[in-house]
């Protein structure tokens, strides 16, 4: 079992925040992955997430190119890219193409989840040619974009004639793919295609323990690879103090309550409104059991708790989800609490 962590990760919704414009949220994020590559993380990943007016993240291989071309030496990737929402040629082809230019620094995470509304994911899946029908073949899906990323990509049968296809001219080299998910569906899948696997503990908080175990059990080596390789995902807020850590934490508690309970997802609220909101009596158990999934606390309680994660889980490697908000009068093209989160852990777990 592991008593430290090996490395560190972070995951970013792109969160927009009452009075930000888009372009500001966007530096924002660009201003905390440099933050990130500074302070020596591991990997910077950007989620899919459509039709939000809380989340600007709608475009994972745009985003990423953007943040690539502005970082030395982190890995950028997506956490993930829903694929059903798109043809897999055209997921294979932007992340080849990312992949060309930025060799060794990127990473595809797939995940299966619409990532928004019924509307816009029919919206989106109409245009990728298929319907909710098509979610079956999610397997075959995730083969075709590996195969076609490949640097001899497939052979194609059609009509009696024999076509090449490739994602890249001449790839030299091709990203890390990644199986994302919440569930047994997922951890069995990347198990049976010998897939690096990892699990949405930010989002579920539940099944953690029994993903991870039926994916590390019923692993079939690979070349990608050829041992069982995990890590998780956790939202975090550290501050100072616990009690600024607490405050700083509540607007994205007020999102989350928002996204579980079906109300309208609105620009996230600062510190200071939040703490006006007075949450419904039959809605605190929702809201103290996702707090008691979070890591919320000063760079010493935060450590701990993070430590004791990967210990329980077995994993080297932590994403965190940097879920900490904004005061009054925060800059509107920085996000200088989640960049503190970033900084106070680094201090104690990254030397």
């Amino acid at each position: 079992m592991s008593s430290s962590i090996a490395a560190l990760s972070v995951l970013d919704l792109v969160t927009v925040r009452a009075g930000q414009t888009t372009g500001g949220a966007l530096r924002a994020t660009v201003s905390l992955a440099k933050v990130a590559d500074q302070l020596g993380y591991r990997r910077y990943w950007v989620a899919e997430h459509h039709n939000m007016a809380a989340v600007a993240a709608t475009n994972p291989p745009v985003l990423i190119g953007m943040l690539a071309a502005q970082t030395d030496h982190i890995r950028l990737g997506s956490g993930g890219v829903m694929l059903p929402n798109h043809a897999p040629l055209v997921i294979a082809e932007q992340f080849s193409l990312l992949e060309a230019a930025f060799p060794g620094r990127i990473d595809l995470g797939i995940g299966r989840a619409p990532g928004s509304d019924p509307v816009t994911s029919w919206a989106l899946r109409t245009t990728a040619g298929r319907s909710d029908a098509d979610l079956t073949r999610f397997p075959d899906y995730v083969s075709d974009v590996i195969a076609l990323m490949d640097t001899d990509g497939v052979a194609l049968d059609l009509q009696g004639r024999h076509y090449g296809l490739k994602a890249t001219p001449r790839a030299e080299s091709t990203p890390d793919v990644w199986l994302l998910g919440s569930s047994d569906y997922s951890a069995q899948l990347a198990a049976a295609k010998g897939l690096p696997y990892v699990f949405a503990h930010h989002f579920s908080g539940e099944g953690t323990a029994e993903a991870l175990a039926l994916y590390r059990s019923t692993f079939q080596p690979s070349a990608i690879p050829a041992e069982p390789r995990t890590f998780l995902t956790v939202n975090a807020v550290v501050a100072e103090t616990s009690e600024l850590a607490e405050r700083l934490a509540l607007p994205q508690l007020l999102a989350m309550l928002a996204l579980r309970t079906g109300a309208p997802l609105l620009p996230q609220s600062t510190v200071e409104d939040a703490e006006q909101v007075q949450i419904p009596a039959h809605h605190l158990p929702l809201v103290n059991a996702m707090k008691a999934r979070w890591v919320i606390g000063s760079a010493d309680q935060a450590t701990e708790q993070l430590v004791e994660l990967a210990t329980t889980f077995d994993v080297d490697e932590v994403m965190i989800n940097p879920a900490a908000g904004a005061l009054d009068g925060t800059p509107m093209d920085r996000t200088p609490a989640k960049e503190d989160t970033l900084r106070l852990l680094a201090s104690r777990l990254l030397g």
